[in-house]
């Protein structure tokens, strides 16, 4: 059985640094693709970065790119996401996620490719 278990989230300051971690368990599959999304009230679940697992492609929508890095521990078994220069606009709740798909093979931006998900954690910037 998969699980993902976010953690670390926080209110901050703008242009404060966080590190959001996922602690996953379940899989047995090489080629698949991790990540993280964000939701905002009224809005659609956005994946913002990626990574593939079997060589560590990592990929971002350009409103966090520069700003975020998306890496993994698979040993500890463990996604991270290193957020600086936050801002306001980042404000949300973010949900790490894996698919059995590869990252190249669909829109990471798109929840509906992702199977297994976190409960989420909430980032909350203050000007």
């Amino acid at each position: 059985q998969v699980q993902l278990q976010e953690s670390g989230g926080a209110s901050v300051q703008d242009g404060e640094s966080l590190r959001l971690s996922c602690a996953w368990s379940g899989f047995t599959y090489a080629t698949y693709c991790m990540g993280w999304f964000r939701q905002v009230p009224g809005k659609e679940r956005e994946g913002i970065a990626v990574v593939q697992n079997n060589n560590g492609d990592t990929y971002y929508v350009d409103s966090v790119r520069g700003r975020f890095t998306i890496s993994k521990d698979n040993a500890k078994k463990t996604l991270y996401l290193q957020m600086n220069s936050l801002k306001p606009e980042d404000t949300g709740n973010y949900f790490c996620a894996a698919s059995l798909r590869s990252c190249y093979s669909i829109d990471y931006r798109q929840s509906v490719f992702f199977a297994y998900w976190g409960q989420g954690a909430q980032v909350t910037v203050s000007s």
